[in-house]
């Protein structure tokens, strides 16, 4: 696949969701023919190298087909904690930023899902493990997730800094939910892999950007069968 992104439009589609905190729906408006595909960048450096993966991803599910929306959610500077066992999946201090987060993962038009992470210590973000925990919230009174494609990325600072091992992590969380998890295309078959080598301007990894890239189409495709299925 050519890469074609450039750096100056990842960043600034970066900077543009750091801004609105929840990135826009591209192409008009949703309808009842939409299929809406969610990124999640689990990273607490909010706009940074996660968030502007997922914007590939993102991007690159939008070009799938006209039917297609997205929506990033950039949880960088957002507080959310982990469960406190209960089944609603609260936590234990009350709300926090996930209430508002929730209602997007309930849409109607839900068809696909992302999840990203950095990699620290070879293991998901402390965020992105408190953000899986609150998952648990759509498994009550039924598994509202269930057959929904999804699919996972990782950021990590080496070439090989545990990216796969984060990408297992977050798919085997989601197979709780008995979601379709979705890889990604060659070199990068378990998800979308990246490396931060170049200051936190991760466009210049353009193997990993073709990964991301690649998972959005993937996750995209799925979607869409799904919804044809179901039709």
């Amino acid at each position: 696949m050519t890469t074609t992104m450039t750096r100056r439009a990842y960043l600034a589609s970066a900077g543009l969701a750091a801004t609105l905190g929840m990135a826009r729906p591209a192409k008009g408006e949703a309808n009842n023919d939409s299929v809406l595909i969610v990124g999640v960048a689990c990273s607490p450096r909010k706009g940074k190298t996660t968030a502007v993966a997922m914007s590939a991803a993102l991007d690159a599910a939008r070009g799938v087909d006209e039917r297609i929306t997205t929506e990033l959610v950039d949880l960088g500077g957002m507080t959310v904690a982990g469960s406190d066992g209960s089944s609603s999946a609260a936590p234990s201090s009350g709300g926090d930023d996930f209430d508002s987060v929730l209602p997007l993962l309930q849409s109607p038009n839900l068809g696909g899902l992302m999840i990203g992470s950095p990699s620290y210590f070879r293991s998901l973000s402390a965020l992105c493990k408190a953000f899986l925990e609150r998952l648990a919230a759509l498994r009550e009174p039924e598994l509202q997730l269930a057959d929904l494609p999804v699919g996972a990325l990782a950021v990590g600072s080496y070439r090989n800094g545990g990216q796969e091992l984060v990408i297992e992590q977050i798919l085997t969380a989601m197979l709780c939910h008995e979601a379709m998890l979705v890889g990604g295309k060659p070199r990068a078959h378990q998800g979308a892999t990246l490396w931060n080598a170049y200051g936190d301007d991760i466009t210049q990894d353009l193997v990993g950007m073709e990964s991301a890239q690649n998972l959005g189409i993937r996750v995209a495709e799925a979607a869409l069968l799904v919804k044809s299925a179901k039709a």
